[in-house]
């Protein structure tokens, strides 16, 4: 919004407080998105970190249930 209204790219990241690098890399990212849809994303990606961490801790349960059964320990 603030590049229509005018404003550079320098300044915007410098309202946002971010460097330009960073501006342009969302904007590469979330560009043609709306914003309904940005937040969508990150709650998607949120849940998508929280199933990894699932699997991890459950593949660790398995692990140690598996060696416990050879009687290894």
């Amino acid at each position: 919004m603030l590049l229509a209204q005018g404003q550079t790219v320098p300044q915007v990241s410098r309202r946002l407080g971010v460097t330009e690098q960073t501006f342009y890399r969302w904007r590469k990212e979330y560009g043609g998105m709306q914003v309904s849809q940005a937040k969508r994303l990150k709650e998607l990606e949120r849940e998508n970190s929280q199933l990894k961490r699932l699997v991890a801790d459950l593949n660790l349960d398995k692990l140690i249930l598996e060696e416990a059964a050879r009687g290894n320990f």
